[in-house]
């Protein structure tokens, strides 16, 4: 039987189609399932990694394992995540204290329109694309970031309805995000088959939620500052999924080689 390394990989010609004259094409007959764990599929007389055939993609916010991506429609995906992690990144700095500011009212305008309304439309546009997990993930925190932006508008009033104790909105903002931290946690468990980097990117904001909010909860800026911290490593993780999602052999020499998480589980299982 041919070593895998001798074989080509499908995924190659699911991106880049070969014309074959209908007398060159042989069928085959056997196509089985080998390996201590099952991460093998053979096909006549070649053997393929089961990630090569279907393959998690984190740069179409696509957790699950599905063909390399034919889109009739534009990444949208790749704007939501340069949207929400812009605003982590900037809000993440903030908390960390860089350059002495303490109002974060200068970013309210990214947090309305790049970390709300673009990355509400991106989530609009996956559901339209047939994406159910960005459509839920983009829009849900779009809305976040919109109702985050309104604190900071006098008009509608959220400060001044604290102004006699201002520690309770910092208590009623830290109980807020005690819930998003919650349904982050649901959309870490939607990711655990997907790829290392897009793990990586939801644990990231997760943990940055969770720090958050202890923050205000507890008053403690050191726990504020490790939670911008926090915040500013996963817009770096967000960042590097919207450039997986839109480099191609095209428009980049550097082209993000992406590893499965179950090519991951595969190879500790293989250790046991």
């Amino acid at each position: 039987m041919a070593d895998i390394s001798d074989s080509e990989s499908i995924s190659s010609y699911a991106k880049s189609p070969i014309e074959m004259r209908s007398e060159e094409v042989v069928p085959f007959k056997t196509c089985t399932v080998a390996g201590d764990n099952g991460e093998y599929v053979v096909i006549g007389e070649h053997k393929y990694f089961r990630h090569e055939l279907m393959q998690a993609f984190g740069g179409t916010f696509n957790p699950g394992l599905t063909p390399y991506p034919k889109r009739q429609f534009g990444n949208a995906a790749a704007i939501g995540l340069v949207a929400t992690h812009m605003n982590i990144f900037v809000l993440g700095l903030y908390f960390i204290g860089v350059g002495g500011i303490t109002a974060p009212n200068m970013a309210v305008g990214l947090f309305i329109f790049m970390g709300g309304l673009t990355q509400f439309l991106a989530g609009v546009m996956c559901l339209i694309a047939g994406s159910d997990f960005g459509a839920l993930a983009f829009t849900s925190y779009g809305a976040f970031w919109l109702s985050f932006g309104v604190i900071f508008i006098p008009g509608f009033g959220i400060q001044a309805a604290y102004a006699e104790d201002p520690q309770q909105l910092n208590t009623a903002i830290g109980l807020v995000s005690v819930g998003w931290a919650i349904f982050t946690f649901g959309v870490l468990m939607c990711v655990i088959k997907a790829t290392l980097s897009f793990f990586w990117t939801v644990l990231t904001l997760e943990l940055t939620i969770i720090l958050l909010a202890a923050g205000f909860l507890s008053g403690s800026p050191h726990v504020m500052k490790a939670g911008g911290a926090m915040g500013v490593i996963n817009a770096a993780a967000g960042w590097f999924e919207a450039f997986a999602g839109i480099a191609t052999r095209q428009n980049s020499y550097l082209v993000p080689k992406e590893i499965p998480l179950q090519k991951i589980y595969a190879m500790f299982s293989r250790k046991k």
